[in-house]
């Protein structure tokens, strides 16, 4: 995570003290603060901004805090008593067939799955791990990697969100859309790779025969000290890594959560009359006039029930984990049901907030100019997540 965010830094470069651009900011901020004092009452826009945001606090960055340590103890003790290098031999075999990578690369999907999308990063400038693939392959990881993103995570909260087992067929066909899209994203990834590094067939006949000659086998790393003494270790470094990503959240779900929200929902309604209180989760509604004007696509392409469920994709663009902060209200109001879980954990798993870190990624793999090419196949590797989903959990439910 800090080699991204140190990358990201170093694109940083000098500017005018005043630009067209601080005019430009001035002009978008009064016309987002006049617009919602406009139609809100200025006294009611922010006590709506503060009391969301107070709320989101408080019941969702806690509640998915509290998640991701549980989430980082157990992933811990997968690593340290190998379940992980398990899962990577049993897993191996399938990755050349159908992603086109080394056996290797299924480390890091689970890498990412039980951490966050940044984590392939460090696996990728290993020289023991990144020995196995091919320049043009290198690229692809960090679509492969953001594809599994924090999964783990996202699956167990859209768990916790029903009654017992309710959702659990739901977010079962969510991860299957996660893999066809990461598939989807990584194969039209290794198009643009190919052209990049100027990758020929016999070039690469030449390499897969090496790679299928490659028998070199990797060593996990374990904890000093007994069984008792790892297995404490693990689940406190574990946890630890949980409450450093519940911490890295709190920004993107409290800002960009808080802003969804208030463009999400409506007033409150007082007797059949639509009024304002200056309470959490008041809005002006302009996502679900957006996701009824997109309903014809929509519609056909996820199955969503309501135009308001169209805010979950699109706050995943940004942060998965301020996604996350809108599924426990929209449930509550009876806006979205086991088709959006299902769809939503696709999306969400598969996008895991791509916008925010792709750029970072592919800088710190050294192919910054192959980020608008990862971008977009990653958005229709997303879409592809999605549409898969709703059409797979719709097939579940005639069984």
């Amino acid at each position: 995570m800090e080699k991204v965010k140190e990358s990201v830094m170093d694109q940083k470069r000098l500017k005018k003290p005043v630009s067209k651009e601080t005019f430009a900011f001035i002009l978008l901020a009064g016309l987002f603060f006049g617009y919602l004092g406009s139609v809100m009452g200025v006294d009611k826009m922010f006590n709506v901004l503060m009391y969301t945001a107070h709320d989101l606090l408080l019941n969702t960055v806690f509640f998915i805090m509290a998640i991701a340590v549980l989430a980082g103890a157990f992933a811990a003790l997968m690593s340290e008593f190998g379940v992980v290098a398990l899962i990577n031999k049993m897993i191996s075999p399938v990755m050349g067939p159908i992603y086109d990578l080394p056996g290797a690369a299924s480390l890091g999907a689970i890498t990412t799955f039980l951490s966050d999308n940044p984590a392939i990063i460090s696996l990728a400038k290993d020289k023991g791990f990144n020995k196995y693939f091919e320049d043009y392959q290198t690229p692809a990881l960090c679509n492969l990697g953001t594809a599994f993103g924090m999964g783990l995570i996202l699956c167990t909260f859209m768990f916790s969100m029903g009654d017992g087992l309710e959702f659990i067929p739901a977010v079962a066909v969510g991860f299957l859309g996660a893999v066809v899209g990461s598939i989807v994203s990584v194969k039209l990834m290794l198009r643009q790779t190919k052209k990049f590094y100027n990758v020929t067939k016999e070039d690469l006949k030449k390499m897969r025969e090496h790679r299928k000659n490659n028998k070199t086998e990797q060593m996990r790393e374990i904890r000093n000290g007994s069984a008792l003494e790892r297995a404490m270790d693990a689940m406190l470094e574990g946890g630890k890594s949980g409450v450093t990503l519940g911490l890295d959240i709190i920004p993107g779900v409290i800002v960009i959560t808080t802003i969804v929200m208030i463009f999400t929902k409506g007033p409150t309604m007082v007797d059949g009359v639509a009024v304002y209180l200056g309470q959490a989760y008041e809005g002006v509604a302009l996502i679900p006039k957006l996701g009824q004007l997109l309903s014809p696509i929509l519609q056909p392409l996820f199955g969503f029930q309501s135009p308001e469920a169209i805010a979950f994709p699109f706050t995943s663009l940004g942060s998965v984990g301020a996604a996350m902060g809108l599924v426990g209200p929209f449930l509550k109001d009876g806006l979205i049901g086991a088709n959006e879980i299902a769809v939503y954990t696709a999306m969400g798993m598969c996008w895991s907030g791509y916008l925010s870190t792709h750029v970072g990624m592919m800088d710190a793999l050294g192919v910054r100019q192959l980020a608008s090419k990862a971008i977009m196949s990653h958005t229709i590797g997303g879409i592809a997540a999605g549409v898969f989903a709703h059409y797979a959990f719709v097939l579940t439910q005639m069984f």
